[in-house]
């Protein structure tokens, strides 16, 4: 049986983004939002998520026998396609429309969901840069991170390194223990604000593909429960892959389509265009 709920209006409601927030965001490379959702739309699709983080989870080692990236958390990715309910949230024009306006963007489409839970007792998620991943021609992406709960530093919450989506140190690095360790020495040495603080429920940040970023142990007897929305350009071409992740997320989460051209295939839809909404503007 399938479920479905009348999403609620505040998804699809703009959320109010200051110049100032948008020059903050170009300059560190991430922003945290307070209340962008209220606590009545969490509690309607928290437990959709995590039903489906439970149903789809491949993960069934226990903790002592994964490495550091298995610790790191359950990892579930494209959640949309498996769930109308989970499906309405991630096509949230209200978070699309943040995205869009931080990447001073006309449109964006979605690149793929995924929930980050880390469990009680998860390891650390070490220092890393996302688009490391990414077969795409620009850095014009963005992460909204969405944690389901109140998320204390004991939790884990995300932790980023303010204006290190400039430097190309530790592009090359996919997570690991030796990224945790070359970036952290990284961070340290360029004397980087680290900004490590807990998030409310509501509160979301949203970061670049090339900010630098980890988060702690999740010390506490209850999973840190987390959904993500990465987001490109509209206008983003595919490159190349050169190198086997890379290779790997064009075949799963861009539909094979050619290199060269935009992502266009059914797993990569527009969610927000700034023109179809009923403006042009750019604000800076």
């Amino acid at each position: 049986m399938t479920t479905t709920i009348t999403p609620p209006d505040e998804l699809d409601k703009p959320f109010p983004l200051s110049g100032t927030q948008i020059r903050q965001y170009a300059t560190d490379g991430y922003i945290k939002l307070p209340s962008v959702l209220n606590r009545e739309v969490i509690a309607v699709y928290e437990p959709q998520i995590s039903g489906k983080v439970i149903e789809l989870g491949t993960q069934h080692l226990p903790l002592a026998e994964r490495d550091t990236y298995g610790k790191a958390f359950l990892q579930v990715e494209n959640l949309w396609r498996h769930s109308r309910v989970v499906e309405d949230f991630v096509r949230s024009t209200r978070l699309a429309r943040i995205a869009a306006e931080l990447l001073q963007v006309r449109a964006v489409r979605l690149y793929h969901d995924q929930a980050l839970y880390k469990e009680a007792s998860g390891g650390i998620t070490p220092w890393h840069r996302d688009q490391y991943y990414w077969p795409l021609s620009t850095d014009k992406t963005i992460t909204a991170w969405i944690p389901l709960q109140d998320t204390p530093a004991q939790m884990g919450p995300l932790t980023f390194a303010a204006g290190s989506h400039r430097s190309t140190h530790g592009r090359e690095l996919r997570i690991s223990d030796d990224s945790e360790q070359a970036l952290a020495d990284f961070v340290a040495s360029t004397g980087y604000r680290v900004d490590d603080a807990p998030y409310s429920l509501g509160d979301l940040s949203f970061h670049a593909g090339w900010t630098a970023h980890r988060a702690g142990p999740n010390t506490t007897p209850t999973a840190r429960r987390v959904m993500t929305i990465i987001y490109m350009d509209a206008d983003i071409r595919i490159t190349e892959p050169d190198n086997e992740w890379r290779e790997a997320d064009w075949h799963n989460w861009l539909s094979d389509e050619p290199v060269g051209g935009r992502p266009e295939g059914p797993l990569n839809p527009v969610l927000y265009d700034c023109a179809s909404a009923g403006s042009n503007e750019l604000r800076t």
